[in-house]
């Protein structure tokens, strides 16, 4: 990608201070990924105006994030602020989500008809042909919203499996979007906790359980239900 390093800016007040980032890394950390601020940060500096190189004084620093460090203020900058994302990655970023869309459904979809896999090349003519938008939202959503979709243009068939998770009355209001997706049933306990029957397809196991567990800390409780 020829412009890989791109300005980061932050308004505190009247003023905007700005860094220069690795634009690939700077967005991972924005997704939530683990990524070291050092490996973002392609200049060591916070600069005022950084087309003419005027540096932010260490005074203005202080009044506007109440410390001078470096990775501290340039991480909150990369968190909150604004980054110049270049259309040629925007487009790339776009051009893998569709390919992991479709290797998703060459993956874990059958014709029902015949029990066979589709070819990738199915599956692309089948978004063509539906008019299928692959959109900034969460993979699990897109992965819904394409196979409700597809299945009016392919005799579409996924394999998946149908869970009972118990989730402790503290962590059910920040685990209830992640089990709302795919929730066929839900019951309130009388200690508060929450039980539902979700039938998730077997290609997004994984993911979903690493995102419950993320919020339970491993405390929810899951059982596998025949169908």
């Amino acid at each position: 990608m020829a412009n890989k390093n791109v300005p980061a800016k932050l308004k505190v007040g009247s003023k905007f201070f700005e860094i220069m980032v690795d634009v690939e890394q700077a967005v991972k950390m924005r997704k939530g990924m683990p990524v070291n601020i050092q490996n973002i940060l392609v200049v060591d500096g916070i600069f005022t105006n950084i087309k003419t190189g005027a540096k932010a004084s260490g005074a203005d620093l202080q009044a506007a994030f109440q410390t001078e460090d470096l990775y501290a203020i340039a991480e909150k900058i990369v968190r909150k602020g604004d980054i110049e994302i270049p259309q040629e990655f925007r487009d790339q970023e776009q051009e893998n989500k569709r390919k992991k869309v479709i290797d998703f459904f060459v993956r874990n979809a059958v014709d029902a008809r015949t029990t066979r896999p589709f070819t990738p090349q199915q599956i692309e003519s089948a978004l063509g042909q539906a008019g299928v938008n692959i959109d900034n939202k969460p993979f699990e959503q897109i992965i819904s919203n394409v196979t409700e979709a597809l299945g009016k243009i392919l005799p579409l068939k996924i394999e998946t499996k149908k869970l009972a998770i118990t989730i402790p009355v503290i962590y059910t209001g920040k685990a209830y979007g992640v089990v709302n997706e795919y929730k066929e049933k839900e019951d309130w306990l009388a200690n508060g906790d929450l039980r539902v029957v979700v039938n998730i397809p077997v290609g997004l196991q994984s993911e979903f359980y690493d995102k419950l567990n993320a919020i339970t800390h491993g405390a929810a409780l899951s059982e596998e239900l025949k169908q």
